[in-house]
């Protein structure tokens, strides 16, 4: 059995959690403020977007992700359905009300396809999700577009 590898980064800004849970539904412009590159719509889920998939490209990756969860102001989180030789990718956005702004924790948890390489796909996402959180930290603190 793979042993489950997991990533938990947090971060903190001046924004209300439901202007941080605003950025982070709006996929379509995540490539506009993160380290993620473009994105493409393939399903739009239900009427709330829980269930939508799309793919992100980034640098000649390719990342397919559905929304698994949405709480307005809360949580909001996806899982991989291909593109990483990872098993079981689920992550997830907390926002909570701390300190006159949003405390984030992003968190998330797989397993290696390839035995032997979890630390190295843990190092590697674990740096790509401190990127995001240090993006979506400084654009939720720039305030409305």
């Amino acid at each position: 059995m793979a042993k489950i590898q997991r990533i938990s980064v947090h971060g903190h800004t001046s924004a209300s959690p439901d202007a941080v849970y605003a950025l982070l539904v709006d996929r379509e412009h995540w490539p506009d403020w993160s380290p993620m590159g473009a994105f493409r719509q393939l399903e739009k889920g239900d009427d709330n977007g829980l269930g939508a998939v799309g793919v992100f490209s980034t640098n000649g990756v390719n990342s397919c992700e559905e929304v698994i969860a949405l709480e307005p102001g809360k949580r909001f989180g996806y899982a991989l359905k291909k593109g990483l030789p990872v098993r079981d990718y689920r992550a997830y956005v907390d926002l909570t009300p701390e300190r006159n702004g949003t405390a984030i924790h992003w968190h998330s948890t797989f397993t290696a396809k390839i035995p032997g390489t979890g630390w190295f796909y843990r190092r590697f996402l674990g740096h790509f999700i401190g990127r995001m959180v240090e993006s979506l930290v400084a654009r939720a603190s720039r305030g409305a577009p």
